[in-house]
């Protein structure tokens, strides 16, 4: 791929050289954790599969693919492709594959990475109805410059240095010695992470996901399936250092499969006892696992809970059932005959598991590759049932959310023909700011949903249980509510029917209130212009309700009454044009900060949005708000804080989150605008003004009319006064000090 060897160059050699371990492994891979493209395969416990530790860092190429849109990056440069992900890392694969013999060493270069769950879909032709909310990769792998193995039975490290050469012949990166010394200088300290305070979110409630089960279960009567993995997914807020959480799920319970996995804006920490796939040139094997039950509490406890995995009928059956399934999948790339399996039905015990365990081998046929050996097997049958294309189908009808990296794998491909893979579960996917994992069980005839839906949170435990561990900080309940129709609720409760016209149409309106130490500022105005929205849109009976109260009781209950707080009234039509209408009442609050521009320039910059509004929508704050939010998105992209909108006769109107007054001497000028919400801060401004001997007047207002007044001045409910600083790049005539006495008469009032 010439393209690729422009940009990433080749791989002239590799250097290997024994390398002095001084401290755990663990620790030592903490050093380099927080540098993107880092990924750490721990091996931990003493099972014949965990024998290795390994840190990739320093990557020179990385490979992300977003469907079949793949982008290939090296030296800050991309390259874009357009193929089936696996062709692409078959292309990759073989524009570096190298000699290398030495079986003492894993892997001397390769990548490292995941194939998310979701890569099936260029396996095999499925429906896809469940929803992709993250929109992460779901091809993701790097390219190390350096390599660390560690091997705990010889206890030697060795590290491994890919010398390279650019597309002109030159050599590029540091040689070994360079890297040696780089990694004895690294210094790292102890972070800690914080997750869990908000609660669990599930993709499905307890009644549903047990009315999935025994949908399976009707499947499996029609004699569609066998078996199904059925899986929900937990979500919860996170914050800290991803790789501190690894250590302390790794300290806590090691396994042989741990992963961790820096992606620049996400991170994966994996706690995997399976092995999916190994290959050691023509030797492939693979682990399947069905089958669990907890560690007992004493000996004789241990002994009975492992003598009844092994005499379970049930495990039995799905465990025979996937080694078949397996067996048939890599027949499809073994050479006829070398299919065995090697021990089946084998007791693992774990920290706070047994597993039980099948270990299936092969010979790879001649002129077939690592690529072939994952398109014939994946996703691994242990995860999605038996016969698997129609039990990804029913997992993709049932379960609401893509799984991504979530039974899918981790691991590393090497150049040289070796490759070892596990199955993603127990895994964890870090992202702005939130923690998601999912867990699963096999559902066959006689699962039972109730024990089905407990045994998913059995599994979940051992991830939440690290959120209380030694490192991990402790923080008060932040679990925002809100008010509906009535009742204070849980945010993550929120519900709005899919017929509600607020949703199909926008047909619903808002305030935003500014409370300050519990008060609402200017309750009665934001009211008024509430019910006047109501009565135009609405046309309907007004609600008979105590505002006051109910902003004060969502305030308490947010832990907001000595802050100021950002408090929104949302009301949307409803799903009938008779009564009942049921429409929706809410009420949201949130800490109000400023922005970052108020703070760090003490005013905003404007950006003329190029395409002009005029509605009749625009009287009142409706719900059809995307004009607006894509004015905002619009500006932002260009650099400045708010998009300036104008009337079709090219007049100013407002901002997309604010009204404008132009100071002219001691006249305060309103736009003159067809139709324009009247702001509450608006009409406070102005009064203050005129009391200060201001004029107040109404006009039209053309841009250059901003460059001329002495003052321009953006208002609304949350900000107070602020001043305009630019339009479009050019500077405005403007001064704190009006913006800072009104704010101080204004917002105390």
């Amino acid at each position: 791929m010439e393209v690729l060897r422009k940009i990433a160059g080749k791989i002239k050699n590799i250097s290997i050289k024994p390398f002095e371990l001084k401290e755990p492994f663990v620790d030592f891979a903490s050093r380099f954790s927080k540098d993107p493209g880092t990924v750490a395969l721990m091996s931990g416990g003493d099972l014949d599969c965990a024998r290795f530790h390994m840190l990739a860092i320093r990557p020179w190429l990385e490979v992300k693919g977003y469907g079949r849109n793949i982008t290939l990056t090296a030296d800050g440069k991309d390259v874009l492709l357009d193929c089936d992900p696996f062709e692409a890392l078959r292309q990759v694969i073989n524009e570096y594959t190298m000699a290398f013999d030495d079986l003492s060493i894993p892997i001397a270069a390769g990548l490292f990475g995941y194939l998310s769950y979701d890569l099936k879909d260029f396996i095999e032709a499925l429906p896809r109805t469940s929803v992709d909310d993250y929109g992460l990769p779901q091809l993701c792998f790097f390219a190390p410059s350096v390599i660390i193995i560690h091997d705990k039975i010889k206890n030697r490290t060795h590290l491994c240095v890919a010398n390279r050469l650019d597309f002109n012949g030159l050599k590029t990166g540091d040689d070994i010695e360079t890297i040696e010394s780089l990694l004895i200088g690294y210094t790292a300290k102890q972070e800690s992470f914080l997750g869990g305070t908000t609660g669990l979110q599930s993709s499905f409630t307890q009644s549903a996901y047990m009315e999935a089960v025994k949908k399976i279960r009707d499947y499996i009567v029609s004699g569609d399936i066998y078996q199904v993995n059925l899986s929900q997914r937990f979500e919860t807020d996170f914050s800290g250092d991803a790789f501190s959480m690894f250590k302390s799920l790794y300290q806590t319970a090691p396994g042989p499969f741990y992963a961790y996995i820096n992606a620049g804006d996400h991170q994966i920490v994996s706690t995997s006892p399976e092995r999916f796939l190994k290959r050691s040139k023509g030797d492939v094997e693979t682990r399947p696992i069905k089958g669990t039950r907890p560690r007992g509490k004493d000996i004789a406890e241990d002994q009975s809970f492992s003598k009844e995995l092994l005499i379970s009928k049930k495990d039995d059956a799905e465990l025979s059932m996937i080694v078949d399934l397996m067996r048939n999948d890599l027949g499809r790339v073994c050479r006829g005959g070398s299919v065995k399996v090697a021990e089946h039905k084998r007791l693992e015990a774990y920290q706070n598991v047994f597993h039980l365990v099948s270990v299936v081998r092969g010979e790879l046929m001649k002129g077939r590759d690592s690529v072939d050996l994952i398109k014939a097997t994946f996703p691994g049958g242990s995860i999605t049932g038996c016969p698997r294309i129609r039990a990804m189908e029913i997992i993709d009808e049932l379960e609401p959310v893509r799984r991504h990296v979530y039974t899918g794998s981790i691991g590393y491909l090497s150049f040289h023909d070796t490759l070892d893979l596990s199955i993603a579960i127990r895994t964890v996917t870090i992202f702005q700011n939130r923690m998601i994992f999912s867990v699963g069980g096999g559902v066959v005839f006689d699962s039972d949903p109730a024990d089905e839906f407990e045994e998913t949170l059995h599994k979940g435990r051992s991830i939440m249980g690290v959120l209380q561990a030694e490192n991990a900080v402790v923080a008060p309940e932040t679990r925002e509510w809100f008010w509906q129709n009535g009742k204070l609720l849980p945010k993550d409760q929120a519900m709005i029917l899919v017929g509600d016209l607020g949703f199909q149409y926008g047909l619903g309106f808002f305030e935003t209130i500014r409370v300050e130490n519990g008060r609402p500022l200017f309750l009665d105005d934001h009211i008024h212009r509430f019910y006047r929205a109501w009565d135009a849109l609405f046309e309907t009976p007004m609600p008979d309700l105590t505002w006051d109260v109910i902003i004060r009781q969502v305030i308490d209950k947010n832990k907001l009454e000595k802050q100021t707080a950002a408090v929104k009234i949302m009301a949307t039509f409803g799903d009938r044009m008779e009564a009942p209408h049921h429409h929706n009442l809410i009420v949201t609050a949130r800490k109000y900060e400023p922005r970052p521009a108020i703070i760090d320039k003490n005013g905003l910059g404007l950006v003329t949005y190029p395409h002009p509004r005029q509605t009749p929508l625009a009287d009142h704050k409706t719900l059809n708000y995307a004009y607006y939010y894509l004015a905002g998105k619009w500006a932002k992209q260009q650099g400045a804080d708010e998009a300036l909108i104008l009337n079709p006769d090219g007049s100013v109107s407002e901002t997309n989150t604010a009204n404008i007054l132009l100071i002219d001497g001691k006249k305060v000028i309103c736009p003159k605008s067809p139709h324009v919400l009247s702001g509450i801060m608006e009409a406070r401004v102005i009064q203050y003004l005129v009391e200060q001997g201001y004029q107040a007047k109404t006009r039209n207002i053309i841009p250059d009319d901003l460059f001329t007044a002495d003052q321009v001045i953006m208002t609304n409910s949350l900000i107070g006064a602020v001043p305009v600083l630019s339009l479009d790049g050019k500077k405005l005539n403007s001064s704190a000090d009006l913006c800072q006495r009104i704010c101080e008469a204004v917002l105390k009032e």
